[in-house]
């Protein structure tokens, strides 16, 4: 009997295909979840093992051999692929694409599975004989020896490379010599309990116990909501009952949304934890990841923290899963794989029967919804831990106000106040660079970016012009290129301008600038961190970056310059997202013993939306949108998907998405169940709301339905019919299920 290979292959084709087995291939057969080397097209490619079949569609002359197995075990197991398999149907995107994206570079591009330790240097009793002063002429030598003298415990590789440019022959030379000596030692950091756990309030015990009962009475999924004010203690009952998981031998998955906040949790998890700990995310190099996934995989790591993807980290010893911040619009992959880890992780808690913990001050509302609907059970921690209270927030009405480098009087004052008692201030604006729009003054010429709809921004650091949308980057011209006037007007305000405005309106304080721009580097964030929690910069600027989940004890103001951003929105959850950042920026103030204050500046100090908001009450702010949603029938309570297509022309996208418009149409009226037209609705196509951008136009097609079902029915039943139409040969598209960006 012939037995063929189905692959799941990474190209942007909704298939499997088919494989002979290798030449000469006599051993047993591979598992299913193994690598496989294949030939596709002109390229060769990794796929993975998805069946091994005794019959096929295709003609068996016209099939290709599989060139190499590259794996004896599985790279995924049966309930990653289960997983897996099911994202590619719920999500409607090539499964070959799916798998792909859950494993790290190396192992996409064909590396092997052996787990490497890293190698720690020590200096040797010989080394410490030795007297420096022999050495004159080896300011290297001396340099390393110097070094390793001082740390006892050793020095990485990794943290060699910071420290001493071309140290490896000079420690060849050393070693050589017997004065140092490597070992090799596991990759993950080993936590050990060094800090005592704080003193918890009755709150934070009552979610603790509930966690660890229910958990215990049968390893069975539950879906808790830890609905908790900002400095409320979350972290701490993660860490309590991360521990009880680790004393039971199993794996505790944590999801945060941005790299800048995994140092610190790192840090905190080490100090509290007994185990060793795994991070994934995309600030690693490629070994990096690769070998934090591989002791994944092998049981190695107890905790598993990590951002987005890691929801696909392997779990031989699954015990629990823990989403911080899970209202956080960066748990949705945003282009390619268009998938939501928070979903994903709820799914996949379930899959494994064992229980997830959703954290936020400020919960989704469909997270809400599902706790109303009584889904996921709410535990709550209104009060903030130790004796820090809440904040007291206000806002500042900037109308026909004198305006310092978009800095009211009122704040500046305030500012003042606070740093003349030795705190430390926040000022939250969620734009970086120095000025948002270039313009002439004579002729009115902008600066646009020339592959996108948009403006270009100015940094004034290295006179660059950059789209934040496409990253062109220009030198700031010195003249308008239109009419040659040299009046060039700066407007509007980023972190780049407010930093340079505060260093000239505060000389005897220091300033610290934290954005992306300012953050590039490896290290850079953590090395920021530190020095505002030394207390060496008083004054703090930055990007949401800034204002997630950091704990910052000695900042006592914090003012957002430009709150109103989210009150006109064309876009429907621009008001939920407004009301969270609010309450998430104005979290960073009086953490500690000092009192915290937050003030807001706003051109609309009577909207109503702001009123729950300066109480701290985010449910009552919650519950009205919720209402809303309910009676204009938008998420939660009704469910969207978003086709989407671009081309270098204009018209290719609008084409193509008429055309699946009707696909869709004519599946529908061909439905036995009458009333899928009834209760879906299309709306589009129409362009997107930045038509041009990185040199493609853009353009969407809107499907509500009000049941998830017939939502998934209408596209399984024609995706195969809109992607071998001759029109989708003309565009880039995908298909987003549940979109949380509509723009």
């Amino acid at each position: 009997m012939t037995t063929y290979f189905r692959i799941a292959i990474p190209t942007p084709l909704r298939r499997q295909f088919d494989y002979l087995i290798p030449a000469n291939f006599h051993a047993k057969l591979p598992q299913v979840g193994v690598r496989v080397k294949v030939p596709f097209g002109r390229q060769t490619l990794v796929g993975i093992l998805l069946e091994i079949v005794y019959e096929t569609d295709v003609p068996v002359q016209k099939l290709k051999q599989v060139i190499e197995v590259l794996d004896e075990q599985p790279v995924f197991d049966d309930e990653l692929l289960q997983l897996l398999r099911w994202c590619s149907l719920y999500y409607h995107h090539p499964i070959g694409e799916v798998m792909q994206n859950a494993l790290p570079v190396k192992l996409r591009q064909g590396a092997d599975t052996q787990i490497k330790g890293i190698r720690r240097w020590q200096i040797t009793p010989e080394g410490e004989q030795v007297d420096i002063q022999t050495l004159k002429r080896a300011a290297k030598q001396i340099a390393l020896l110097a070094d390793l003298k001082q740390s006892p415990s050793g020095l990485l590789d990794s943290q060699l490379t910071e420290q001493h440019v071309g140290w490896r022959p000079v420690m060849k030379r050393l070693h050589e010599k017997a004065w140092v000596q490597s070992i090799e030692e596991n990759a993950l950091p080993i936590a050990s309990p060094l800090s005592p756990a704080p003193t918890l309030n009755v709150d934070q015990k009552i979610a603790i116990d509930r966690i660890i009962y229910q958990q215990k009475e049968g390893n069975q999924f539950h879906a808790y909501v830890l609905e908790g004010v900002t400095g409320s203690g979350k972290t701490e009952v993660y860490l309590q009952v991360i521990q009880d998981i680790i004393k039971q031998g199993k794996q505790a998955l944590v999801l945060v949304p941005e790299i800048g906040l995994t140092p610190q949790l790192l840090d905190r998890f080490l100090k509290r934890l007994d185990g060793r700990i795994a991070i994934m995310h995309s600030g690693l190099n490629d070994e990096e990841r690769l070998q934090a996934w591989l002791n994944t995989q092998a049981g190695s790591a107890d905790v598993i923290i990590g951002t987005r993807s890691a929801v696909f980290s392997p779990l031989l010893r699954p015990g629990i899963i823990i989403i911080d911040e899970e209202h956080d619009l960066s748990f949705k992959q945003q282009d390619g794989f268009r998938y939501s880890a928070r979903d994903l992780a709820v799914k996949r808690a379930r899959d494994l029967n064992i229980p997830i913990v959703l954290g936020s001050a400020t919960p989704s509302l469909e997270t809400l919804y599902n706790a109303l609907q009584g889904r996921y059970e709410t535990l709550l921690l209104p009060e903030r831990a130790g004796n820090a209270k809440p904040p007291s927030i206000h806002l500042l009405d900037v109308r026909s106000q004198k305006m310092e480098q978009g800095i009211s009087a009122q704040l500046l004052h305030k500012m003042k106040e606070h740093l003349e008692r030795d705190s430390q201030v926040l000022l939250f604006l969620n734009r970086r660079g120095f000025a948002p729009v270039l313009m002439c003054h004579e002729c009115g010429w902008h600066a646009l970016c020339p592959r996108c709809d948009a403006h270009m921004t100015l940094h004034q650091s290295n006179s660059q012009l950059r789209c934040h949308h496409c990253g062109t980057e220009q030198y700031k011209p010195s003249a308008c290129p239109a009419c040659k006037c040299e009046d060039l007007l700066q407007i509007g305000f980023g972190t780049e301008r407010i930093e340079h405005a505060l260093t000239e309106l505060f000389p005897q304080y220091q300033v610290i600038r934290i954005d992306r721009d300012s953050t590039r580097r490896k290290g850079s964030m953590q090395a920021l961190l530190k020095e505002i929690n030394n207390g060496k910069r008083q004054i703090l600027i930055g990007t949401q970056m800034l204002a997630k989940g950091h704990h910052f004890p000695n900042v006592t103001l914090v003012a957002m310059l430009n709150a109103d951003h989210g009150l006109y929105s064309s876009d429907f959850r621009a008001s939920e997202r407004m009301g969270q950042l609010i309450l998430q920026v104005a979290g960073r103030a009086g953490r500690e013993e000092k009192e915290g204050e937050v003030l807001i500046q706003t051109h609309h100090p009577d909207h109503p939306l702001f009123t729950p908001l300066l109480k701290h009450d985010y449910p009552g702010f919650a519950k009205t949108l919720i209402e809303e949603r309910q009676q204009t029938e938008l998420p939660p309570f009704t469910h969207l998907a978003l086709l989407r297509a671009e081309a270098v022309d204009q018209q290719s996208p609008m084409i193509f998405l008429e055309q699946a418009r009707l696909m869709l149409e004519s599946v529908g009226h061909a439905s036995q169940n009458e009333s899928m037209l009834c209760d879906v609705i299309l709306m589009g196509p129409f362009p997107a709301l930045m038509e041009r951008r990185a040199g493609r136009y853009r353009a969407q097609l809107l499907i509500q339905a009000n049941n998830r079902k017939q939502l998934q029915s209408l596209f399984a039943s024609s995706i195969s019919q809109i992607e071998n139409d001759k029109t989708a040969k003309k565009v880039r598209w995908s298909i987003d299920i549940d979109p949380q960006d509509l723009m």
